[in-house]
């Protein structure tokens, strides 16, 4: 990979004042030594702008096309600082996670001059930046992403749309939940599950449209010999969706691109109407998370996690709604380090995929001296690693509180984006007992952190939630209508 396409270049421009911000957190993830959480190093960035007095005042806009919008303050260098690379890095690194959160395909920026144009440089040539433009643009919001240069007083005002999504127990309804490497479903009777089950596959690697119409029909069909009729069906699933669309899935990752906008743009459709035309709504499995979490603990301003293939988001608003926004927080910036991880997929470092998914346990088993055999799956060595926690291994305990660890930082960076003061971690990786030493270590990242850190309260779930709860969850987000309401 060339200088120029390096998705680092931003940081390695910052290097030489980028050190000293690097300081190690006060609770260290036990196998990787090297994490350096950027909500640290950012809030360390904007405590010495602020008290030197060589801050300038940054504000930034972001807006999805008829939607949210919403904004944001920083802190950069003045033109002409020699620090002031530092500045614009960590500027980029608040901009990325407010896009991955919210969303959108405008970007507002009111600055020292000549910054919106180094930022709409980034998304034009670095390959993370293209990554962010191209998704947020034409790939979900149908439009071109650009940066916008506009005095803070004509930014347009902040909106935040809401969704009345969920809670629905009438009639008999399917639900379904389709992961990297498995999918789930439920039948549901008037609130009572009469049947759940999760079965084995791999999406990703598959390129034939018809075979992932063809696995989740069977699914649908499964559950389906357990009710008398169908009223209803919903689902969560990785990835973007948009008015029952398909935009943007992993899941999806090998249908050709002509297939996908022909096909898989509008898979969740065609299976509507080959079920009847019932009442079909598909969400982000993250938002299923969250709606999961709102109903079992009785409470809002919540974060739901799912912990699984990749990492899921879902945010319920202190209102007790959905929002507009993305909450793909697998590509929100977590950790600042220069040698962070790097995402095959978006091509940039330190993401948060790497570090609360089945991906970090890949990265991680080895640090950990746990050897599996050459070849074996991810969800194997994630039951693989589940046995040795079960038998007392110390090293199993190790991956479980280093991801734990990672937890309670990027909640600590998440804080920037959302009001979180509730949070319930789903997904297979809290499966088991290493769950508890996941959510002990987020606790105590927290409380080591607390001077400026968020209060946060955490929510469990049986293991059947954890692994079934947002199949069920999801099978409440359509509202039936008079027919299926009467029948």
């Amino acid at each position: 990979m060339s200088a120029r396409h390096d998705p680092a270049t931003l940081v390695r421009a910052a290097a030489p004042a980028l050190g000293g911000l690097l300081v190690p957190p006060r609770v260290a993830p036990s196998l990787d030594p090297r994490f350096r959480p950027i909500a640290l190093a950012s809030a360390a960035l904007q405590a010495e702008l602020e008290a030197s007095g060589r801050g300038r005042d940054v504000w930034l806009a972001v807006e999805q096309p008829g939607g949210s919008i919403v904004h944001r303050h920083t802190l950069v260098h003045a033109e002409g600082d020699p620090a002031l690379p530092l500045g614009e890095y960590f500027c980029e690194r608040l901009l990325k996670l407010l896009l991955w959160s919210h969303g959108g395909s405008r970007v507002y920026v009111d600055g020292p001059p000549g910054l919106a144009q180094r930022l709409a440089a980034h998304y034009r040539t670095s390959d993370a930046g293209r990554f962010d433009a191209r998704l947020m643009g034409e790939e979900i919001y149908g439009q071109p992403f650009e940066v916008v240069a506009c005095p803070q007083l004509e930014f347009p005002p902040p909106q935040e749309p809401a969704m009345s999504l969920g809670g629905h127990r009438d009639g008999c309804r399917i639900g379904f939940d389709l992961g990297a490497s498995d999918r789930k479903v439920a039948a549901v009777r008037d609130g009572e599950v009469v049947f759940s089950e999760e079965r084995p596959w791999d999406p990703v690697h598959q390129a034939d449209p018809q075979w992932h119409y063809d696995q989740i029909d069977d699914s649908l069909r499964r559950a389906a010999a357990h009710l008398p009729r169908v009223d209803a069906i919903g689902g969560s699933a990785a990835g973007v969706y948009v008015n029952g669309e398909v935009r943007v899935a992993s899941l999806f990752r090998a249908v050709p691109r002509t297939a996908f906008q022909t096909r898989v743009r509008g898979l969740f459709r065609e299976l509507a109407a080959a079920w009847g035309g019932v009442p079909f709504v598909i969400v982000n499995d993250g938002e299923v998370a969250a709606l999961a979490g709102a109903q079992l603990a009785g409470v809002t301003a919540l974060l739901g996690m799912a912990l699984g293939s990749s990492l899921a988001a879902g945010y319920v608003a202190r209102d007790g709604t959905l929002t507009t926004w993305l909450d793909e927080l697998a590509f929100a910036p977590l950790d600042a380090a220069p040698e962070a991880p790097l995402d095959e997929w978006s091509g940039d470092r330190g993401c948060g995929a790497q570090y609360l998914s089945q991906q970090a346990l890949v990265r991680l088993l080895p640090a950990a001296a746990i050897a599996t055999p050459a070849g074996m799956a991810v969800p194997e060595q994630l039951v693989e690693l589940q046995r040795l926690m079960a038998g007392g291994d110390p090293r199993a305990g190790q991956v479980y509180q280093t991801i734990g660890t990672y937890l309670g930082y990027a909640l600590l960076g998440y804080a920037g984006a959302y009001a979180i003061e509730h949070v319930l971690v789903l997904g297979r990786v809290m499966s088991g007992p290493g769950g508890d030493v996941i959510l002990d270590a987020a606790r105590t990242v927290l409380e080591a952190e607390a001077s400026g850190g968020p209060r946060i309260a955490f929510h469990t779930a049986s293991e059947r939630d954890k692994r079934h709860g947002q199949a069920v969850v999801a099978a409440g987000l359509p509202t039936l209508g008079r027919r299926n309401a009467d029948a």
